[in-house]
């Protein structure tokens, strides 16, 4: 959409209007963040991502977001949801629609299942044929 410029002078010598294109404003992406010194035990679901830098226990279930475990966050819970990414530490199972994203910094325990699975970390020979097993048909 185009909508006239703003100029403070009138044009001079021009019956055509000078136009600009408008300015588009998208919403800012919501993430709720769990910080260092907070401790949950129970059930998280909601609607929007999370950013996890504190401690869980139980269940996350955000089935249409991402879940992204910090450097510091500590997770004891079973995680549903679109994406996960992990830099901390995670004991669980993971069910994903897209992706799990575990970075060099990161530690997973438990089972996945996602369509894609993205490793940074270095694992020891078990943890790797444990991790690929889970998303390949061929052992």
């Amino acid at each position: 959409m185009l909508q006239p410029a703003d100029n403070s002078q009138k044009a001079q010598f021009s019956s055509t209007p000078n136009y600009a294109p408008a300015k588009t404003v998208t919403a800012p992406v919501e993430q709720a963040t769990i910080g260092r010194s907070l401790v949950i035990k129970g059930e998280v679901t909601g609607s929007e991502s999370l950013y996890i830098d504190g401690k869980i226990e139980g269940t996350i279930n955000l089935t249409d977001n991402r879940v992204t475990i910090g450097r510091n966050g500590v997770v004891h819970a079973n995680i549903t949801a679109r994406e996960v990414v992990i830099m901390g530490k995670v004991q669980g199972n993971l069910q994903c629609s897209d992706r799990v994203d575990i970075r060099s910094e990161g530690s997973l325990t438990g089972d996945v299942i996602t369509q894609r699975i993205r490793r940074s970390a270095l694992f020891g020979a078990e943890k790797s044929e444990a991790a690929i097993a889970g998303t390949s048909e061929a052992g």
